[in-house]
């Protein structure tokens, strides 16, 4: 949470300082956009640690059994020394703890273990790019909107079928439903909703030909 703060707040402060006020749809972007910088770093973390993932997976699957704690919690309420921050090794716990819940992700050949490796390698710049032009409206309006509707839709569609092809595994059969809310079904709607609004601002973007839909003239 920290680190969405601290990679969201500087575009929320730069809009104010330019505009003088604050938008809603900025804001709710700015978070957004920070969050998906953060989980970037993670999908790489996926792909570099991957070997080690699948080893990890089956020292929590012990540990579940052994203590009834929830490896996911366990992982996310560890505190992490800030020399070892940014370390590969330690943030690919989220994929092996998260693999409790979805096996793919301990599994390199499953489509949701590669669609997140493709988000983590692919996303970056477009979204540091809306993230600049929603903060400060650096570059043309239509072609923002054009940048977006692509990466909009290709969350809405990647994670819309990731839920789909946990429907279609029978994989919630495996968890609690409160798991299943939780791990599965909230996060994963968090990443079809927000695009669906990102789609309509780069729709206004293109159509507008401006950021009036930003609050900026």
């Amino acid at each position: 949470m920290l680190a969405i703060a601290l990679l969201a707040l500087p575009g929320i402060l730069v809009r104010y300082y330019i505009h003088g006020d604050l938008n809603a749809f900025q804001f709710l972007f700015s978070v957004f956009f920070a969050t998906n910088l953060l989980i970037c770093f993670w999908e790489m973390c996926l792909y570099f640690r991957r070997d080690y993932i699948e080893e990890r997976a089956e020292h929590w699957r012990k540990e579940w059994s052994a203590t009834g704690r929830t490896p996911a919690l366990v992982f996310l309420t560890t505190r992490v020394p800030l020399a070892r921050v940014l370390s590969p090794t330690v943030w690919a716990d989220v994929w092996a703890t998260y693999s409790m819940f979805d096996s793919a992700y301990a599994d390199r050949n499953t489509y949701g273990f590669n669609i997140d490796i493709a988000n983590g390698f692919t996303t970056p710049a477009s979204t540091a790019v809306l993230y600049a032009a929603y903060t400060a409206g650096v570059l043309p309006a239509i072609a923002v909107g054009i940048v977006g509707a692509m990466l909009f839709w290709q969350w809405v569609y990647a994670s819309s079928l990731y839920l789909v092809s946990f429907f279609v595994g029978r994989k919630w059969s495996r968890i609690t439903p409160s798991q299943f809310y939780i791990y599965i079904m909230g996060p994963n709607a968090v990443w079809v909703l927000i695009p669906i609004v990102g789609m309509y601002i780069s729709i206004r973007l293109i159509l507008d030909g401006d950021y009036s839909v930003l609050g900026m003239d």
